[in-house]
């Protein structure tokens, strides 16, 4: 690929601009304006900058974004991205196509050997994305025999970009064919950022050489990183587990922070192992472990039309081939497989956009787990009681009241709430061990626990959630503008 375009690039982007009109309109409006709406106004503008520059930063070795903690502070829930060993059989690249302004990487490639399978489970949101459409058309196509690459892009959702959008993807999908000999429908693709703008997949194609050439086993850390929007920490998950008394790897890596409330946030997810099992069975096992792991966590409400999760079988462990999900010599690698989807699904909530609290809510005595099921998010949703929860008040009255909304069958005069070990309400009625100073201590954790018991039957759910603070409206507010 020649360098000369690249460097002309470069120099306009970093040559100084003159002023654009409407920088002068805002400077006219800030004078004719309040002195307290013009201080508003540049404190805006600062922030917005402060997180336009955010990746600016070095990176550090164990796979941990080092970002500028006054524009975006990792969140006080992170955990330590993990270290994860190379599975066979994958192999991995990252780079900077350009979708942001600032330096940052915002491309990931992975390329699969012959013969590996690929299964998914995407968001049913009405309005879903262009890669979204490709990924389910062809893995019905192809009934997820012999993936041979996953190209995945941050910065640009292509979502809501029409007949043009779906071009875009395909021209990607010709272009990582061509380089990796391959069909177009054995690529996978994904997209995560602003709706509304079409994918320039001229950014895509340039980087494809470069990142051919730096194919790695290793760089999960990497690739976690890529795929980053207002993340403030890269999430991946490892485990290990025995096939036949083979051991094999799991591997993981996914993004989200808001927009999260998955139905299958933004969110987008990707497992590999070197397992080797059948697209049928792999697709089983990831439809059936994405209820209770990623459909069981919300930040904010709001599903994504881009939400995607792809997992990946190689093959290369030398483990015997699986061809049913339900195979006893899989027992091991089920239980680890939904280790790691409900580690990844939690660290979602930890990275939710402004959170200061992990919280697990459980309903137990509902009729069915369904209807456990919407109780415990109506409350997970509820904006007065996350509010509640960020100012460390115990409000049980909001509980009842997201409990009630849900529109479920409940037994009001059976009803109890529970804070971690402290009753808040048994029987209908305000606990007659309740107290206040005991809750309030509770409530300063940053994670907490709430018991919810409907007292109508036996069946329970549990989902996972964050508090909404300040941040969240912050972030929110200044994301694309």
């Amino acid at each position: 690929m020649s360098r000369k375009p690249k460097s002309t690039a470069a120099a306009k982007r970093a040559a100084p601009k003159a002023a654009k009109p409407v920088e002068v309109v805002g400077q006219t409006l800030e004078r004719a304006l309040d002195p307290l709406a013009s201080a508003l106004k540049r404190a805006a503008l600062r922030r917005a900058d402060k997180q336009a520059h955010a990746f600016d930063s070095p990176k550090a070795d164990d796979g941990k974004a080092k970002v500028d903690k006054g524009a975006m502070p990792v969140s006080p829930l992170a955990v330590p991205f993990p270290r994860i060993e190379p599975v066979q059989g994958v192999q991995l690249a990252t780079g900077r196509a350009g979708f942001y302004k600032h330096e940052r990487e915002d491309l990931l490639v992975m390329s699969f050997p012959e013969g590996a399978s690929c299964a998914g489970v995407f968001t049913r949101h009405g309005v879903g994305s262009a890669p979204v459409d490709w990924c389910k058309r062809h893995l019905e196509a192809t009934k997820g025999e012999g993936v041979k690459a996953l190209v995945v892009n941050a910065g640009c959702a292509n979502s809501f970009t029409g007949r043009p959008g779906a071009d875009a993807v395909r021209r990607v999908a010709s272009a990582v064919a061509k380089r990796f000999d391959c069909r177009q429908r054995d690529v996978m693709a994904a997209s995560t950022g602003v709706i509304g703008v079409l994918l320039d997949d001229a950014k895509i194609v340039a980087r494809l050489p470069e990142l051919e050439g730096r194919l790695t086993p290793d760089g999960w850390g990497q690739a976690a990183r890529a795929i980053m929007t207002t993340d403030t920490f890269p999430k991946g998950a490892y485990a290990e587990a025995l096939v036949d008394g083979v051991k094999v790897r799991i591997a993981g890596i996914c993004k989200g922070s808001g927009m999260i409330a998955p139905d299958m946030a933004t969110m987008l997810a990707f497992v590999v192992t070197d397992a080797a099992i059948s697209p049928r069975a792999l697709q089983a096992l990831v439809s059936l472990y994405t209820r209770n792991t990623f459909n069981a966590v919300t930040v904010d409400g709001d599903r994504s039309t881009n939400d995607t999760l792809l997992l990946f079988a190689t093959g290369a462990s030398g483990a015997p081939r699986i061809s049913r999900a339900g195979e006893h010599r899989l027992a091991d690698f089920r239980d680890k497989l939904e280790g790691v989807l409900l580690d990844l699904a939690h660290q979602l909530v930890r990275d939710g956009e402004g959170a200061t609290k992990f919280i697990k809510i459980t309903v137990t005595g509902a009729e069915t787990a369904a209807s456990a099921r919407r109780i415990a998010r109506s409350i997970a949703d509820s904006p007065l009681v996350k509010t509640a929860f960020a100012g460390e008040d115990a409000n049980w009255g909001r509980i009842v009241m997201a409990v009630g909304k849900a529109d479920e069958p409940v037994d009001r005069d059976k009803m109890s709430v529970k804070f971690g070990h402290h009753w808040a309400a048994q029987d209908g009625l305000v606990a007659k061990s309740y107290d206040e100073a005991k809750m309030s201590a509770y409530m300063k954790k940053q994670e907490l626990e709430v018991s919810v018991d409907v007292g109508v039957g036996k069946a329970s759910s549990t989902v996972w959630t964050c508090d909404l603070t300040k941040r969240y409206v912050e972030i929110n507010g200044d994301y694309r503008s």
